[in-house]
């Protein structure tokens, strides 16, 4: 593609079919498999990311919020939908548009069952969370019992799958925590088996667990970070491609004298000449003030510049003293090759963090192809 003359967000739809097939090459031909799209596709746009994936042979997708869910199917998209944390308010949506809930308390499954049975629906599907050591969301066993005799009195509802959420599956460290986890989850689903009368789906793997714990695949996985190019891990990163290349220009370079100041709260001051460039991306862009103060770097023509004093709203500024370039000049921030994992790391945060804050004023460009 022709160099950028604005800040861009570039999305390799080719990568993001690599990355898909390599998971995928992980598993069983039976399994089937689950794309997390929530937080507008990890950055890279929900309904791009979810087209492709779709026509690849997706078998679900997964959203955090009802809204989300609303705007896969404003996009065309037919695949079954799990919002995996719906709220009340948007129980009537989830169900206008063909959405799938996870329940995760006796209450939601109390409301959500009023509104279907109010509609005269029957076995509306929906997904059981359970608790298995993650304690954010879901079903602790001693609920199990009362749930299951809800359901079994019930015909507005159907459970679909019952799944569960690893909490270390990266953690090489927290294997026998992860063990006692699949373990746990394994015990749970099979009672919720004895109490419904039948035998719901099962998922319990992220993309660090499809990689690190594939004999646990059960009936469905459930893939994010890992279709946009992250492993949690160098020896995943390295089989997978960043599907997301933030890019900028230099709009403006200063050759500043010694003893002078750059940015706000004077945060840079030179010893020796130095030239620096400002680039047109800033916090309110996604590059928040933990990566200034000369904590991270940027790429000029493949060359490492130090962000220097602090990330502005709008601007950032950096050292490009040892580097040829001229205003206009493109410059990554990150992407293939110069990993949004190691700039996220350089301000202490994760690539999940740092991939879903690029502000939606970031223009995307979709690419199908790595030419």
């Amino acid at each position: 593609m022709p160099k950028t003359t604005e800040t861009v967000l570039e999305i390799d739809l080719k990568a993001l079919e690599d990355n898909y097939n390599y998971l995928r090459s992980k598993l069983y031909s039976t399994t089937r498999f689950l794309a997390v799209v929530k937080a507008f596709g990890y950055g890279s746009g929900a309904q791009e990311v979810s087209k492709k994936l779709a026509s690849l042979g997706v078998d679900y997708f997964a959203v955090a919020y009802g809204k989300e869910g609303v705007s896969l199917r404003d996009a065309g998209i037919n695949t079954p939908v799990l919002v995996l944390h719906p709220l009340p308010v948007s129980f009537e949506t989830l169900i206008d548009r063909c959405l799938e809930p996870s329940i995760y308390s006796i209450q939601v499954l109390r409301e959500f069952e009023r509104l279907v049975s109010a509609r005269g629906l029957l076995d509306y599907p929906i997904h059981l969370k359970l608790n298995t050591g993650l304690n954010r969301l879901g079903f602790n066993e001693g609920f199990l019992e009362e749930v299951g005799t809800f359901l079994r009195e019930s015909k507005a509802l159907k459970v679909i799958s019952v799944f569960s959420h690893l909490a270390a599956s990266e953690d090489e460290e927290e294997a026998i925590f992860t063990h006692s986890q699949l373990e746990r989850y394994i015990s749970m689903a099979s009672l919720t088996d004895s109490l419904l009368g039948y035998r719901p789906f099962r998922h319990v793997l992220n993309t660090s667990g499809i990689l690190n714990y594939p004999e646990a695949q059960f009936d469905m996985v459930r893939s994010g970070i890992g279709l946009y190019g992250y492993g949690n891990d160098v020896r995943w990163d390295a089989e997978l491609k960043p599907i997301a290349t933030l890019k900028t220009i230099i709009s403006q370079i200063h050759d500043i004298r010694p003893g002078e100041t750059v940015g706000y709260n004077r945060a840079y001051k030179t010893v020796m000449p130095r030239k620096t460039a400002t680039l047109p991306v800033g916090h309110a862009d996604g590059i928040g003030r933990h990566y200034g103060k000369g904590t991270s770097f940027v790429f000029v023509h493949g060359v490492p510049a130090r962000i220097i004093g602090n990330v502005c709203m709008d601007m950032i500024m950096i050292d490009v003293t040892e580097i040829s370039c001229e205003e206009g000049d493109e410059v990554i921030i990150f992407g293939s090759g110069h990993s949004a994992e190691e700039l996220a790391a350089s301000g202490g945060t994760i690539s999940y963090e740092l991939l879903t804050g690029i502000s939606p004023r970031v223009r995307r460009i979709y690419k199908s192809n790595t030419s």
